[in-house]
């Protein structure tokens, strides 16, 4: 049940419409969770979000394709809010923070922002009146007087507390290892790596990537020239991963850099086991044999080589961190922690 119900939230995010990532599908889930809360939501996002968001969640287009000190763009938010009247903007993001830091204060009376990633300066949130960081690593790095840690949730938790992943007699000569890997096709997300370090395995397995960027040609060619055709495949962007990371015999995380990952409790939420490299949410969730020792080709390797022989060795050692992820990284208690951050922030 909401403890401050009937409040009027105003959900900005700032990204230019091009890519929908971890960011995005936070701030769709907030929103839906609030609204079933019993708030008046509201979001502001470029166009192309528009059909991502049901009717309940009243969408804003504001140009969001423009830099964040376009004249246009600073007019269209303001508009947008005076029309809105929210008792408060949750800005999501660095550009989303630095927009809603240069408003006139009293177009909206409390700021809350969301730090989804790591950035080398998180200036932009100092102005903000609360501030939630969704990374133990930034949570400890950031100086502010009323900051959160709130991990990202998503459905499940108790409902799937005795759910594990399929049998797997995964391993065998007739039945190799089927990996998954998922996220944007960008640099940030290192599958160039994990391509590299696929060619290295003696041991037969099969990769699949889901997701969509402009990497994608760079990604595939890199497959043809490594003779890995039949073992590495990109799936393209993919709705429902839920089947997907039910049939996977184990997730993997390239990522050069994270803010705190949706892949890695998607995963272990359903009983997946992971192997990533240390980057924000594994090295907290994870035990350090499951993680690469360095981000990079070589250090994906090893691990790889190690656990895809031990598969259910791997899920044993994993299982404190399923146990984790089920309580406290659900939709529910994101929800409960974020409203009870828009109850302090009003005093």
């Amino acid at each position: 049940m909401t403890t401050c119900p009937g409040l009027t939230l105003a959900l900005l995010v700032a990204t230019p419409g091009t890519t929908w990532g971890g960011m995005e599908k936070h701030t769709l889930d907030l929103a839906l969770g609030m609204a079933q809360r019993g708030h008046r939501v509201h979001v502001l996002a470029h166009k192309d979000y528009r059909d991502r968001f049901p009717a309940e969640i009243h969408f804003h287009a504001v140009p969001m394709q423009l830099g964040r000190r376009h004249p246009w763009l600073a007019l269209s938010l303001r508009r947008s809010l005076r029309r809105i009247g929210p008792d408060l903007l949750h800005a999501h993001g660095n550009k989303a923070a630095q927009l809603a830091g240069r408003l006139p204060r009293g177009l909206v009376p409390h700021i809350v922002g969301t730090i989804h990633g790591i950035k080398s300066s998180h200036a932009a949130f100092q102005p903000l009146d609360q501030v939630i960081v969704v990374s133990p690593g930034i949570f400890e790095q950031l100086e502010h007087p009323k900051k959160h840690l709130i991990f990202n949730g998503i459905p499940g938790g108790a409902a799937t507390a005795n759910q594990e992943a399929r049998p797997r007699p995964a391993g065998t000569e007739d039945h190799p290892p089927h990996c998954l890997a998922v996220g944007r096709l960008e640099s940030v997300k290192g599958f160039d790596l994990l391509i590299e370090a696929w060619a290295g395995l003696s041991r037969p397995a099969t990769l699949t990537i889901c997701g969509e960027g402009s990497e994608r040609g760079a990604l595939q060619r890199q497959i043809q020239t490594l003779g890995l055709a039949g073992r590495v495949r990109l799936a393209g962007f993919q709705t429902d991963l839920s089947e997907a990371y039910q049939r996977a015999d184990l997730t993997i995380i390239s990522s050069r850099r994270e803010g705190f990952s949706y892949v890695l409790i998607e995963a272990l939420m359903v009983g997946c086991p992971v192997i990533a490299t240390p980057v924000a949410g594994p090295v907290e969730f994870l035990p350090d044999q499951a993680l690469s020792e360095a981000i990079s080709a070589r250090g994906l390797r090893e691990p790889l080589a190690r656990w895809l022989g031990d598969l259910a060795g791997l899920r044993e050692a994993e299982r404190p961190a399923v146990e984790r992820v089920r309580k406290e990284c659900t939709l529910e208690a994101m929800l409960a922690k974020t409203e009870q951050v828009y109850r302090e922030a009003q005093g």
